[in-house]
């Protein structure tokens, strides 16, 4: 596929992808010591700020014109990470057996959650804050000794600069500045949950904690707790919890086997799904939008349920609209837009962009060729990822990546790829000490998070933990 210029435009109608494309003409300034304009302009001179323990020397560190995003994908052996701009490599991380990335809420730094526990890997892309402007710099990305012990490491949800770590193997949660992620758990809130299960957890801006309840063999709803531990709140009637979204005025939406949780403050709602089983499991949200983007499955007994459906749920007045598409999807297919559009990567190949209030398919962006979804859910299967209005769409089959105008209804660029392509996520360069990264899709703003079961939980199942024997 080839590259074709179709930039994204921003609400004030800036080109996000045409300053971009810009930036890629100015030569980076490798950086010997302090600020490339001495101690002027409110800068504070100093030297850029590095992740701790195996972080790049100065001299290895170059000074960019403009911020610079990056991609980090997995493959068989390692981690390979590209300039999000141009999808061209820039580093390569040796790392045998499954792992899987997740963002780590700083705009630098991602999670790996691998054998041991959730490790740090420095991206090698961050911006220095110096008065009113700040320095962007660049460094080739290294897998750092920082790790989160977890016997087995689940979901990461980052939200509002906090950054949630669930062990699925005890039970035990973590919850620590998104800024100071590569310094170590120092400092972190910790809890520890009733019993081990494969659980979430998002903290919320007054100290408020979403937890998951359940056991090894059943998992049941949730509990509210406040900032001191101290139960707020609690529901039972969450079969099967799966995943968490975070919409619009700090409503959280859990999934459950017949509908969802929404919770907003201490009142907790059911929102039954229309089927008898009606399962949510995969969820994805922004603060763009009160409505949150879920897969759907109503087969119970399905070895391999190849959805056609998505469920929109409005956090508003607790209802849940169901979406026909024209093809199927998998749990690596969900992502939201920039000004909040419900995103679906189908099995036809095209991005389906969704309008999250009326639930009309407003455009279908070809991508890549129709595939089908593996029998296996750890095997390579495309993957969405978006990142400052870009969505990001791998090929496994192709050996390719492409950056797609989203708006603009193209793809923007492609590049191949010498690796077959596995999970996604992205580091936006752009955080400064304090400050958190917005990820535009679920996984992850904390709403950019991987709502999907991880390597090691014995009751995996089909595309995202949908009651099977599959694991998504």
């Amino acid at each position: 596929m080839s590259s074709r210029p179709g930039p994204a435009r921003d609400r004030g109608g800036s080109s996000r992808l045409g300053a971009r494309a810009l930036a890629l003409g100015v030569l980076p300034l490798v950086l010997v010591a302090g600020c490339a304009n001495g101690a002027g302009e409110g800068d504070g001179g100093g030297e850029p700020a590095t992740s701790g323990s195996g972080s790049p020397e100065a001299s290895d560190v170059s000074e960019a014109a403009t911020v610079t995003p990056r991609l980090v994908l997995t493959h068989d052996g390692g981690i390979e990470i590209l300039d999000a701009t141009t999808l061209e490599p820039v580093g390569d991380v040796e790392l045998p057996g499954f792992n899987r990335v997740n963002p780590a809420g700083d705009g630098r730094h991602v999670l790996v959650s691998t054998t041991g526990g959730f490790q740090v890997l420095d991206a090698g892309t961050w911006a220095e804050p110096h008065g009113d402007h700040s320095h962007y710099y660049t460094a080739d990305p290294l897998l750092t000794d920082v790790t989160y012990a977890a016997e087995k490491p689940g979901h990461v949800v980052v939200h509002d600069g906090r950054t949630a770590l669930f062990d699925d193997g005890t039970g035990d949660v973590v919850v620590l500045d998104s800024a100071a992620v590569a310094d170590g758990p120092d400092g972190a809130r910790t809890l520890t949950t009733p019993a081990a299960h494969h659980g979430v957890a998002v903290e919320l801006p007054d100290g408020t904690l979403v937890v998951s309840e359940g056991t090894e063999d059943a998992r049941t709803g949730v509990r509210v707790l406040d900032a001191d531990g101290a139960e707020l709140a609690a529901s039972d009637e969450c079969p099967g919890v799966h995943g968490e979204a975070v919409a619009a005025d700090e409503a959280v939406v859990v999934g459950c086997e017949d509908g969802v949780l929404v919770v907003a403050g201490t009142t907790i709602t059911k929102v039954g799904s229309p089927d008898t089983y009606g399962r949510i499991g995969n969820q994805a949200g922004t603060e763009a939008s009160p409505v949150v983007l879920g897969d759907y499955k109503s087969d119970p007994d399905a070895e391999l349920e190849e959805p056609t459906r998505v469920s929109l749920v409005d956090t508003r007045d607790g209802t849940m609209r169901l979406v026909d598409l024209p093809a199927s999807y998998t749990f690596r297919s969900l992502g939201r837009g920039a000004d909040g559009e419900a995103l679906v990567l189908g099995t036809d190949g095209s991005l389906h962009v969704i309008d999250p209030e009326s639930g009309e398919i407003v455009r279908s962006i070809p991508v890549i060729d129709a595939w089908e979804e593996p029998a296996e859910w750890q095997s390579p299967r495309p993957a969405l990822f978006v990142q400052d209005g870009i969505a990001y769409v791998t090929d496994p089959a192709g050996q390719a990546i492409h950056a797609v105008d989203v708006e603009g209804g193209e793809v923007w660029r492609s590049a191949a790829l010498d690796v077959v392509p596995d999970e996604l996520t992205g580091v936006s360069g752009d955080a400064a000490a304090g400050d958190h990264e917005h990820a535009d899709d679920a996984r992850s703003h904390g709403e950019e998070h991987h709502d999907h079961e991880h390597a090691g939980d014995q009751e995996g199942d089909q595309e995202g933990d949908d009651g099977g024997t599959q694991e998504g």
